[in-house]
């Protein structure tokens, strides 16, 4: 699919799909087939990757149809990495795979959140997922309360890519209560900082289901920084962040597409 016509204003250049960077991976917590047509008709050049939220997709009625309809838009779709952990801990590997497999799956998500799986069971199981499907694994613990330091999520991550991983998510729940977000909302900004300088970020997804942490990846990060857990409804208004057309990152992106406005005080307005 082409990337944005950009007619007149000279915004930020986005790749068209299939993009590898500057992802939008949207969170399908149970659509319906008119809802998922209605985001296409609206957004469809901007969504690159769907979810079905945890384990949503294991109890949705015509799973088979809304597959099937997304991939008529050319993208693809994910189950959410709770039901990995459901499959792990039930110890139906091997089910799942041919699951996957039935349902024409492209793509699979390998967390360990919640569950407790030994590193090198988990690197074991991204290889060998990465043989039959493109795998986006996860880090993070979905528990507010577990906080690992910044070595660990680096170590992780470069550990999870070597092992076949396409992207790494970083956990932010779909709240952003978890992982790289505190609680209270707050972001982790010096862990995000830590990642950044020794992990490309091209190789991370990161989490970030509001406002105000989409603005502030696209302020640190720009336009093609790759974002996840993006409700349907907020894909414009993403995408109008990443291009400067919202008073959250208009004055930063207009910046770096221009710094000859850095001594116009209308720029800072």
């Amino acid at each position: 699919m082409p990337a944005f016509n950009d007619g007149f204003l000279g915004v930020p250049a986005r790749p068209g799909k299939p993009r590898t960077t500057g992802i939008t991976h949207v969170m399908d917590k149970g659509l319906n087939l008119r809802d998922i047509e209605g985001l296409f008709d609206t957004a469809g050049q901007f969504v690159d990757i769907v979810k079905f939220g945890w384990g949503t997709s294991y109890v949705t009625n015509n799973l088979e149809k809304k597959i099937a309809l997304y991939r008529s838009f050319e993208t693809p779709v994910v189950c959410g990495g709770t039901l990995f952990e459901a499959v792990y801990g039930r110890g139906r590997i091997v089910e799942f795979k041919q699951w996957l497999s039935e349902h024409r799956f492209s793509h699979v998500e390998i967390s360990d959140g919640t569950l407790d799986i030994p590193r090198d069971r988990k690197l074991e199981l991204i290889e060998e997922f990465a043989r039959d499907f493109t795998v986006l694994s996860e880090v993070g613990s979905k528990d507010s309360d577990v906080v690992y330091a910044p070595y660990q999520w680096v170590a992780w991550i470069k550990e999870e890519l070597a092992a076949g991983a396409w992207k790494v998510i970083t956990e932010g729940r779909e709240g952003g209560t978890a992982g790289i977000f505190r609680s209270d909302g707050d972001m982790r900004t010096g862990l995000i900082d830590e990642i950044a300088h020794e992990v490309s970020v091209d190789d991370v997804l990161f989490e970030a289901p509001t406002k105000a942490s989409q603005a502030w990846f696209v302020k640190h990060f720009g336009p093609n920084v790759n974002l996840g857990n993006i409700p349907p409804d907020e894909v414009i208004a993403l995408e109008t962040l990443r291009l400067g057309l919202r008073g959250d990152t208009l004055v930063e992106v207009l910046l770096a597409s221009d710094p000859a406005h850095e001594d116009d005080p209308a720029a800072r307005t």
